[in-house]
């Protein structure tokens, strides 16, 4: 079995917490080192298992990721935990190699004018940049899993609807660049079911054995609907936020990431045992209040609770 498929088993549910990165990108005020601390141990506690840890950014400009060092060695430090961290160049990537981060994501964007907006390059030099973070890997004595992410993949603010033919074109080269697995991400929420299933469906069957991780936005209020239609097309790894914390500077007003309880309580409906403490889970929206009173949280499981006689916990 490859270090891939220990991670994430084919067939299997995972599901990502996306908070401590994704999900504090943009807010202006963060909770401290020990509150994101408690954050992963009350998660931890609950059954979630994969997280991921922060960036590899200059501190100066995002100190809300000053400490991803300290968040990736306590992650590790937990059994059968694994942490994932966003880089975006080759500065980064060697912290990270460094940092012994088990998984290292870098991101592609479907669409020419975010790549410009976002990143200040082309496409095939993002293309590049994910290729050279393979030979890092590749050359180094630890060989992370390393993860594509192709932004934009549903829709983009600038340039409009993206053709999934050229997201399909992307997933491949990604994994001909050397990925281990590659993420689908409606990064503004501009889709709906149809187009979600439709683009996982084609992405599962190309990839084959490799990871197809699927990275969905609530901004239009699509999120769950889109999750379920990514599962019901062979969908098996799925990240989402506590609260549904996060955004996008290109998605004005966007109410940031699928809620991860939210995800939870779909996985569990459909069948899909996940081993989360749904109850749990939902308590440790606590330490977000206190440390971003500012900061809103959504999420209809926090509100209405599980249902009359549902478990909390899947088997």
């Amino acid at each position: 079995m490859t270090r891939v498929q220990e991670i994430y088993p084919q067939g299997r549910i995972t599901l990502r917490e996306v908070g401590l990165r994704d999900g504090l990108q943009l807010v202006n005020r963060f909770p401290s080192t020990e509150a994101k601390q408690r954050w992963v141990r009350e998660e931890y506690a609950a059954g979630v298992r994969h997280f991921e840890v922060g960036s590899f950014l200059p501190a100066k400009t995002f100190p809300q990721f000053a400490d991803v060092r300290d968040i990736a060695q306590q992650v590790a430090a937990l059994s059968g935990c694994h942490g994932i961290a966003l880089v975006l160049n080759e500065r980064g990537a060697n912290e990270a190699l460094a940092a012994g981060v088990p998984e290292i994501a870098s991101v592609v964007s479907a669409t020419e004018e975010h790549s410009q907006a976002n990143a200040n390059r082309s496409r095939e030099a993002a293309i590049a940049n994910i290729r050279r973070l393979c030979e890092l890997r590749d050359a180094g004595t630890h060989k992370p899993i390393v993860h594509a992410a192709i932004s934009m993949a549903l829709g983009c603010s600038i340039a409009g609807p993206v053709d999934p033919n050229e997201v399909l074109r992307l997933v491949e080269k990604c994994f001909e660049a050397g990925v281990d697995a590659v993420g689908i991400a409606d990064t503004v929420g501009y889709a709906g079911p149809k187009q979600v299933g439709d683009l996982t469906r084609a992405a599962v069957k190309l990839a084959g054995e490799k990871p197809i991780c699927i990275h969905l936005h609530d901004t239009r209020g699509m999120g769950i609907a889109n999750a379920s239609a990514a599962l019901d097309e062979g969908a098996r790894i799925l990240d989402g936020s506590l609260g549904g914390l996060g955004g996008c500077p290109f998605a004005p007003g966007a109410t940031g990431n699928v809620v991860f309880e939210d995800l939870v309580f779909l996985c569990e409906s459909k069948g899909f045992a996940t081993g989360i403490d749904i109850d749990k889970l939902v308590k440790v929206r606590a330490i977000l209040r206190a440390a971003m009173p500012d900061e809103a949280l959504y999420g209809g499981l926090a509100r209405a609770g599980l249902p009359r006689g549902a478990a909390a916990k899947a088997a």
